[in-house]
């Protein structure tokens, strides 16, 4: 693994959370990094950082603000996940993080896979990875051609990467890092080996159009000799689109605007949105009918306005929105009327935030 680690020093990109052995940061970076592009979460990790330091400042932070924080990414069970842990961490643990894995892993919303991370590049032991880019560098290297979603090839991947960085750990020698900037902390073998994994997924084995010639594996990798890079990892068939298609009620009274908060224990719990509907089959909506149901009030002057589009794993959302003006502004439960203005403040779910961005925009 000498020549992944070597070119590791070579090219690992300056990302914030490589600049710091902090577990806190590295555990925060790992969550966000989660079905995200890094140049998605490189501005919110700098954001949340600067507000959210320590695991202190994230237990004692209102919920609200946490999801207001991570806005955008989605998968928002992440961010309460977060929170839970690090109430625990202060609860359970003093405030400190724990050090050892199998503490780390009982952590609420940490997996095997972000218990390893952490407990390898905080704190340099020797705990295996296996995320995406991982899998398609170790899938190639040995020419796994089964589905690495089947449980014994899952197994034998992790086998593998087990084995991969306590080799590693064991080795004496330091791999040189003079190219990259000072405060860069990957001279831990343990740490270094995964992080190179991961990047060399990221940067050169990549799904399609693997750079093979620049590869510090392309000796060992038997996926190459084989003639085979193309077609590992084998690909699993892509579930069809669903279609989904919602009505939402943009109510305005005297400058104030009509919102609704989600369960705490569905989908998207705790986010604010507009209220709206499902058409289901419908194509026709009553929109007059289920405005004056939802608003218990009188509404007048429709305002055909906004089509927003969406995509969640594999739904395919339209929203169609609807300006009203409302001639009461009652609210209950889980309901507000706000002024416009201060909409910006409450974390809104993915596409009614661009609802309400549009309407921030519109001046009229």
């Amino acid at each position: 693994m000498t020549p992944l680690l070597r070119w590791f020093a070579s090219n690992a990109r300056d990302l914030p959370w490589r600049r710091t052995r902090d577990p806190y940061a590295i555990w925060v970076s790992e969550v966000m990094l989660q079905q995200t592009q890094v140049k998605t979460v490189i501005p919110y990790f700098e954001r949340w950082m600067r507000e959210l330091p320590d695991v202190a400042a994230l237990a004692s932070t209102r919920e609200e603000r946490v999801l207001k924080l991570w806005e955008g990414l989605g998968y928002y069970r992440r961010a309460r996940n977060l929170q839970r842990a690090a109430r625990e961490i202060v609860t359970r643990h003093g405030g400190k993080f724990p050090r050892d894995f199998e503490s780390i892993l009982a952590l609420p919303g940490v997996g095997r896979y972000s218990a390893g991370a952490i407990a390898s590049i905080a704190f340099n032991q020797p705990a295996p990875i296996l995320d995406g880019n991982v899998t398609r560098v170790l899938t190639r290297l040995f020419a796994i051609r089964r589905s690495p979603r089947l449980k014994p090839v899952q197994a034998q991947l992790w086998s593998l990467a087990a084995a991969l960085v306590a080799h590693a750990a064991a080795r004496r020698s330091q791999v040189s890092v003079e190219s990259l900037p000072a405060d860069f902390s990957i001279t831990s073998r343990a740490s270094a080996l995964n992080q190179s994994l991961m990047e060399l997924g990221a940067l050169v084995c990549t799904p399609r159009e693997p750079e093979c010639g620049a590869c510090p594996l392309e000796t060992h990798c038997v996926a190459r000799r084989l003639g085979v890079v193309r077609r590992i990892p084998s690909a699993a068939p892509r579930p069809a689109t669903v279609p989904k298609r919602f009505v939402a009620i943009v109510a305005e009274c005297d400058g104030q605007v009509f919102v609704r908060r989600r369960p705490d224990d569905g989908v998207n719990g705790g986010l604010w949105e507009f209220p709206n509907f499902a058409l289901g089959s419908t194509r026709r909506a009553a929109w007059e009918f289920v405005a004056k149901q939802v608003l218990r009030g009188e509404v007048q002057a429709r305002r055909p306005w906004l089509t927003v589009r969406h995509s969640i794993t594999r739904y395919r959302i339209r929203v169609d929105a609807v300006r009203v003006a409302a001639k009461v502004n009652l609210a209950h439960d889980g309901e507000k009327w706000v002024r416009r203005g201060r909409l910006p403040e409450l974390p809104f779910t993915a596409a009614h935030a661009k609802i309400r961005d549009a309407l921030l925009a519109d001046r009229d």
